[in-house]
């Protein structure tokens, strides 16, 4: 079965999770994707390293179903190769400032001069447009600039989320405007810049709290892990764990109180609506508190159930491994690489086509482990090949 991308070429500029998860997303279904990376591997080959080499967690999410290749990009035998591979390719995809695209002839002036239909997809901290367009920034800028740190916090400090959220939606974005735009070039013939940005991915994410206030000025402070748009909605303790609880709509709050005992809070002008019960949370929280306290998790949850309210555990990263509803899923794969001493649990890209699933092609490349076929691809000889490596080039 052919893959839906089979045939479509994308050159993989980035760094760290933004870039390179686009251009993951792609490869998932068919595109052939090839990483370049600086000579000796790039920065981000060793967040959370795993393997002898350095190479990390990070990166084997990143960078299943790519090739690499390593490259000084910024030496005239370099840009050569640069402009090589884009008269090959039909997406480019860089995360870089755009003073480091310009340098490294990835801007799109200079990418349509080698290949007039290609399509750049750019991923930016702030966005183009702006006084501060030109700085540099990773996800916890998002969050920050967003609100959504301060509205996840608490009284004492605002709080960022540990996992990278920012970057992996301003990913999906851009994903989807890169096949935006490859329908776009089906259709017209024509290639176009696809931008996506980490503030304005965030603020769209936290858009409900952004409008409310612009209209109501509500000025809403920071309650933690207590939500404040319905109720309950917050993370509990049990005898021997946490769980999470949310209840929306009247029909699923009557099943609640009818749970903790709480059937005289139906006629209670507080708790009338998601978004009275949502103003009036505290006192909601405190009472599924002291009804958590005295049953295990497994107990709380089994009750929830039956009630047809939804609660999860709150587990740890090793209980998430072990977890039957996340292996089932299907969502964890495992992945052989170099020097690790058995094979790492990747998380695949979690959609699935039934006509035309998403494949496992390769494991995350070495450094420069394709390097002499790409360029043998490009027109290079072995001797050619031997003195760029002699000059540093690659």
């Amino acid at each position: 079965m052919s893959s839906v991308l089979q045939g479509v070429r994308v050159l993989d500029f980035g760094r760290y999770i933004a870039g390179p998860y686009c251009a993951a997303l792609l490869a998932e279904y068919g595109a052939e994707v090839i990483r370049v990376e600086r000579r000796g591997g790039a920065e981000d080959r060793s967040v959370a390293p795993l393997a002898p080499a350095g190479d990390g967690a990070l990166f084997l999410q990143m960078n299943r179903n790519k090739l690499s290749l390593t490259l000084d990009p910024m030496s005239e035998d370099g840009r050569e190769i640069v402009r090589r591979l884009v008269a090959t390719a039909d997406v480019v995809v860089a995360n870089l400032p755009p003073a480091t695209l310009a340098a490294m002839r990835l801007d799109y002036a200079s990418l349509r001069a080698a290949k007039p239909d290609v399509i750049l997809t750019t991923v930016s901290a702030y966005g183009t447009a702006g006084p501060l367009s030109g700085r540099l920034g990773f996800d916890g800028i998002g969050q920050a600039m967003s609100g959504a740190a301060y509205m996840s916090g608490d009284a004492g400090a605002p709080r960022r989320a540990a996992v990278s959220w920012v970057d992996f939606a301003t990913a999906l974005h851009a994903a989807f405007g890169t096949l935006v735009a490859l329908m776009e070039r089906a259709r017209t013939g024509a290639g176009q810049v696809v931008e996506a940005a980490l503030v304005p991915t965030a603020v769209a994410l936290n858009g409900v709290f952004l409008t409310e206030q612009a209209i109501l000025r509500r000025d809403r402070k920071p309650s933690g892990n207590r939500g404040q748009l319905v109720a309950p909605s917050d993370v509990f303790r049990t005898r021997d764990g946490w769980i999470l609880c949310q209840v929306i709509g009247n029909a699923m709050f009557a099943r609640w109180t009818k749970v903790v005992g709480a059937g005289a809070w139906l006629a209670d002008p507080r708790f009338r609506d998601d978004s009275s019960r949502g103003d009036n949370g505290a006192a909601i929280s405190e009472r599924m508190s002291a009804w958590c306290e005295d049953r295990t998790t497994a107990e709380a949850l089994s009750a929830l159930e039956q009630a047809g309210i939804p609660g999860a555990a709150v587990l740890t990263p090793q209980q998430v491994l072990e977890d039957p509803q996340v292996q089932a899923t299907g969502v964890l794969e495992s992945v052989e690489f170099p020097g690790l001493p058995r094979a790492a649990p990747v998380a695949r890209v979690p959609v699935w086509l039934s006509g035309t699933p998403p494949s496992r092609r390769g494991r995350p490349p070495l450094a420069g482990e394709h390097t002499d076929a790409i360029l043998g691809q490009l027109g290079y000889g072995t001797e050619e090949i031997a003195e760029l490596r002699r000059k540093g080039v690659v």
